[in-house]
């Protein structure tokens, strides 16, 4: 025999000899291989079928975004919320409610804050505001510093204060971080904590030279003096 066909015939044991052992395992494990195979399937369908899902949801709450905030660019901030009957149209509660786990419904969450805070209502404002997830970068700034307006309002003013401080770090900029270290001072003081209020203060005077602040927050500090 040629070394060519003991080779051929080695592998062929080789491979017959795994396949026997696979067919031993399938025999004796078959109810649990099909179900592994099964729950790869199911698993696999389900990963599909969400992405599908999901992907519908997104698209018909960001078609009712747009109704929504079709009023809430009028000031009509009822309407924005609660939608209205007469014109068919839904409010950003519906797509909170209906929608809660897109992108669309965190936004409205937002909007609806401002709507509630606008009709008056600084604690509904704030419940929403609170579930609200805050994007990163300059656009969640606003948030922000909207959320410690909610709470200066409602009289929080040492969490006021800490909200403003997170607004101006968010995304640190020569427009933004020296308003809200600004708002964060005036803060701290209506806290009556006059050594964060000069702090921030000073920071602005110091480090935001140039800034429209600067004025605002000598004041401030003239009037810290005058109390110590």
């Amino acid at each position: 025999m040629s070394k060519k066909q003991v080779k051929e015939e080695l592998e062929q044991d080789v491979l017959l000899e795994t396949f026997s052992k696979a067919q031993s395992f399938y025999d004796s494990n078959k109810n649990a291989v099909i179900g592994a195979l099964i729950a790869v399937i199911v698993i696999l369908g389900g990963s599909v079928g969400y992405y599908y899902y999901s992907t519908a949801q997104e698209n018909q709450a960001q078609q009712l975004m747009g109704q929504a905030s079709q009023a809430y660019l009028q000031g009509n901030y009822q309407q924005a919320l609660t939608g209205s009957e007469a014109d068919f149209t839904v409010g950003f509660q519906q797509i909170i409610n209906n929608y809660s786990m897109t992108d669309a419904a965190n936004l409205a969450r937002y909007y609806a804050g401002v709507s509630e805070f606008k009709l008056g209502n600084p604690q509904e404002a704030l419940g929403y505001i609170q579930q609200y997830e805050i994007p990163e970068g300059i656009m969640g700034v606003g948030p922000l510093s909207f959320h410690g307006v909610v709470l200066t309002d409602l009289g929080n003013h040492s969490e006021a204060a800490q909200m403003f401080v997170k607004a101006a770090e968010w995304d640190e900029n020569d427009s933004t971080t020296p308003y809200n270290y600004l708002e964060a001072a005036k803060a701290f003081h209506d806290a009556g904590n006059s050594a964060k209020a000069q702090e921030y203060a000073d920071m602005i005077v110091n480090d935001f030279s140039s800034s429209s602040q600067v004025a605002e927050a000598q004041k401030l500090l003239g009037m810290l003096a005058t109390t110590q």
